[in-house]
């Protein structure tokens, strides 16, 4: 609970705080994302030796922009008197801004992809080098087990059991509409398994650090602040979430090379989204070019093409290096872990903690621990990206 006192002081906060998420939980972009009709488009696009460009189908959205907008912006930040927690606010708001006009525009192509590119960036030079990097490193076919022997309920139960290091309940649910094996969604605390996946050992392990290990605990810490904010989500939080998640996987031993690939792969192909490549010809890329099997090319050129074109994805890898820098450098992690945060905004967490308007972390990364990689190639690789 906090502080009568406190919630005096910064009545103004709480009240732009709570406004925002009224507003908020309405637009969580990535629910509106997943195609409907992903399985069927897939064989088309297979029968039609990958030339006819797919046609996804998307959830309706149950929001009005345009006065969505305008709820957003009406809020008087000026009444927000520290500037550090005022310029953190003003920057959330820009960001959801940004975000409903990214979720009105899905499946117009131009529209979609310029909105997109103003919440998630694009790849830059560095971060495509690192990609190529990457793949120019040689498999190791022996460093996992790729025998995919495990159902959708198989990960559920396995799930289950290592949710126990944890004290939050773990809801699951199968899912046919999600691009990923696996995701967890924010608003409803829940962790979708997509229905018809299969997975190995190892693809378990590393949901269960990434989806769990993170994402639920940041979850479940953000709804533990006094500050709605920081369940809903910092403005740019992506690249730090997925950072974070991929570090844990990294922390857990989990992280092999065949996964930091498909990262890199995710880079590339974000690359030829803003070169103007098709769906087709990104799936070439993929596919005929750099030999990757044709399934995993299609999710990777569904994940980056959804909606008219979706950056997000290229965050994972560079995130992954701005985490592991930073904890490289002896920076702690915990105000990391306070919610859906971001890097940039540290400095911002610990005023809001001294303040007492925001508490430490309840959950901690279980992977975060100790370090039980064990595979110099993964070391080598991070140590050298950009």
């Amino acid at each position: 609970m906090i502080a009568e006192d406190i919630l005096k002081e910064h009545a103004s906060l709480f009240t732009i705080d709570k406004n925002l998420d009224r507003l908020i939980k309405r637009i969580e972009l990535l629910s509106y994302l997943n195609p409907l009709n992903t399985e069927k488009e897939k064989q088309r696009f297979f029968s039609s030796k990958y030339t006819e460009e797919p046609n996804f189908k998307y959830p309706k959205q149950n929001f009005n922009a345009f006065k969505l907008q305008r709820s957003l912006f009406s809020n008087q930040l000026e009444k927000i008197e520290n500037d550090e927690i005022r310029s953190l606010y003003q920057g959330i708001i820009y960001y959801y801004a940004n975000m409903v006009q990214c979720a009105e525009a899905i499946g117009v192509r131009k529209k979609f992809f310029y909105n997109s590119l103003k919440l998630y960036g694009t790849p830059k030079e560095k971060d495509v080098a690192n990609a190529r990097f990457i793949l120019h490193i040689k498999d190791d076919k022996t460093a996992e087990n790729s025998e995919k022997k495990h159902t959708a309920l198989d990960a559920k139960a396995y799930f289950e059991d290592f949710v126990q290091r944890y004290n939050f309940p773990l809801n699951i649910k199968l899912s046919t509409s999600i691009a990923a094996d696996a995701m967890v969604s924010n608003s409803t605390q829940t962790l979708y398994i997509k229905k018809n996946a299969r997975f190995n050992d190892n693809q378990l392990k590393t949901l269960a650090n990434h989806e769990i290990g993170v994402h639920m605990v940041t979850t479940f810490n953000g709804i533990n602040q006094p500050l709605k904010i920081f369940s809903n989500g910092f403005a740019k939080n992506v690249e730090t979430q997925e950072g974070l998640a991929v570090f844990s996987e990294y922390m857990s031993g989990a992280l092999t090379l065949s996964r930091l690939k498909i990262l890199a792969y995710r880079v590339i192909a974000a690359d030829s989204l803003i070169k103007g490549y098709s769906f087709a010809d990104t799936f070439d890329l993929l596919h005929n070019q750099y030999k990757l099997d044709r399934d995993k090319a299609f999710i990777i050129t569904l994940r980056i093409h959804r909606g008219g074109g979706f950056t997000k994805d290229y965050l994972y890898l560079t995130g992954l290096k701005k985490i592991y820098e930073y904890y490289s450098e002896g920076n702690n992690l915990a105000p990391l872990l306070t919610g859906k945060v971001s890097l940039d905004r540290v400095e911002s967490i610990i005023k809001l903690q001294e303040l007492g308007l925001a508490n430490k972390s309840e959950h901690i990364t279980d992977s975060y621990a100790q370090n039980k990689n064990q595979n110099p190639t993964i070391d080598f690789i991070l140590q050298n990206l950009k």
